[in-house]
């Protein structure tokens, strides 16, 4: 049910029932210590009488991300906290790189936040090994979700964790710099891989800017390419699912446009650390392959000029896109507070104020009437992600199944990997086949 600004229901009388329910289930998926972390919990009568007497209770919430990130969900905080002044909410931020240090200590201490942010790499290990809750067991309304963005969290009929919203991986085009090398932005529904090399070297050729920025170490690149020839990244049982030859070919691909001069050199494209440096975002190439839809905005924010969003190219019936969860809500097993901990990712996920705030910066909104209800208020760059979002829902593949236990390995493998082929100290077959060997020993194929 979609809670708008006015007249919310308050629902934690009405679900005191799961509590018991609730702190069972933690204190059967404790952490990795000896220490158990439900073990000076009051008694289920206990915890539902406090509950009902509003009794002050403290939670904290992990989330990676940039300075606006923070700036905006501190504000979701507060909304919430007005609407529950006997919940506080401690934040508990930093940046994608420390964060799963940061979380997998904490969880390893009994420390974990009670409410953290979850990345579909890592999650499989945090479930299977019982630091997560069954969100089906606690009073989270997953009604109004998305069900394409749904079953990325779960597994084996348990969700635990839900989307916070969805993106699609995409092609970026600068559509000025194709007009100032007199090069028209192709029919994305129907061009191909050979199509994007010769439009990225006509740009090069034709233009002051190089045509392309392309990326061989992002994973989800690959998975695409994978799709579009019958594969995927990992199979249903979590083994991988696809053919050395085909990363090859993948790898092959982009190396081709470094070589053909349509790209910036290996030393170059190893100088971008992220969004804001990237070449796209300096008004530098016309093309950028590496990207969600949910970056345009600060993309086209730093390029100070409208950028556009494109299918992937493709040869064949399969386009390989899909719809991804931009990030996941996940209760801790540890927390002594699951009701609370409830409500505030039901709040998240399915109050239209939380939305208002958000936008489209964890993806847009997993709930769909939510999403309707703040179309009308995005900026023009979030406009432009959903309607391409709508555009594309309808020929796109099924998700891919989640990665299993020991995905989070894999893009420093492919990072590596790839740094190899661009200094040519490997052949992209070999680097293939190197891959293949440790992505195995990572998941335990």
């Amino acid at each position: 049910m979609t809670r708008s600004s006015r007249g919310r229901p308050r629902r934690a009388a009405a679900l005191l029932a799961v509590v018991s329910t609730a702190v069972l289930v933690a204190a059967a998926c404790g952490g990795d210590d000896d220490t158990d972390p439900a073990a000076d919990d009051p008694s289920p009568g206990e915890a539902t009488e406090g509950a009902g007497d509003d009794e002050p209770v403290e939670i904290r919430f992990s989330w990676w991300g940039s300075d606006s990130r923070h700036e905006q969900t501190q504000q979701i905080i507060e909304v919430f906290q007005e609407e529950y002044p006997h919940i506080t909410v401690v934040p508990d931020f930093t940046d994608w790189e420390s964060y799963w240090d940061r979380l997998a200590t904490a969880t390893a201490g009994g420390d974990a936040p009670d409410v953290m942010t979850q990345e579909e790499r890592y999650m499989t290990d945090y479930a299977n090994r019982g630091q997560l809750l069954d969100l089906n067991e606690l009073p989270v309304d997953l009604s109004g979700i998305d069900p394409l963005a749904l079953g990325g969290g779960q597994i084996d009929g348990a969700q635990y964790a839900v989307a916070t919203g969805v993106n699609a991986f995409t092609v970026i085009a600068d559509p000025q710099a194709f007009e100032d090398a007199g090069v028209q932005v192709p029919d994305d529904s129907t061009w191909t891989w050979e199509q994007l090399a010769d439009v990225a070297a006509q740009i090069t050729a034709n233009g002051d800017v190089f045509g392309i920025q392309p990326d061989g170490s992002n994973e989800a690149g690959f998975k695409i390419y994978a799709r579009q020839h019958g594969q995927e990244l990992y199979n249903p049982d979590g083994t991988l699912g696809f053919e050395a030859d085909t990363l090859a070919e993948w790898w092959e691909i982009q190396l081709d446009f470094i070589e053909s001069g349509a790209a910036p050199s290996p030393t170059e494209l190893l100088e971008v650390e992220g969004p804001d440096t990237s070449y796209i975002a300096r008004n530098q190439s016309a093309i950028a392959t590496a990207y969600w839809t949910n970056q345009l905005g600060a993309l086209s924010g730093t390029a100070q000029r409208e950028l556009a969003l494109l299918r992937y190219p493709g040869e064949g019936e399969n386009p390989g896109m899909y719809f991804k969860p931009a990030m996941f809500y996940s209760i801790s097993s540890q927390t002594e507070h699951p009701e609370e901990a409830a409500l505030f990712v039901d709040f998240l996920l399915n109050d239209v104020r939380a939305a208002e705030i958000m936008l489209t910066d964890r993806g847009l909104p997993a709930n769909v009437d939510v999403r309707q209800q703040i179309l009308s208020q995005l900026p023009e760059t979030e406009t432009q992600v959903a309607e391409f979002m709508a555009e594309i829902g309808p020929g796109l593949s099924d998700p891919p199944p989640p990665p299993p236990n020991g995905a989070g390995e894999i893009p420093a493998i492919l990072t590596r990997l790839w740094e190899e082929l661009l200094f040519e100290r490997m052949t992209p077959q070999q680097a293939a086949e190197q891959f293949v060997n440790e992505a195995n020993a990572a998941i335990g194929g």
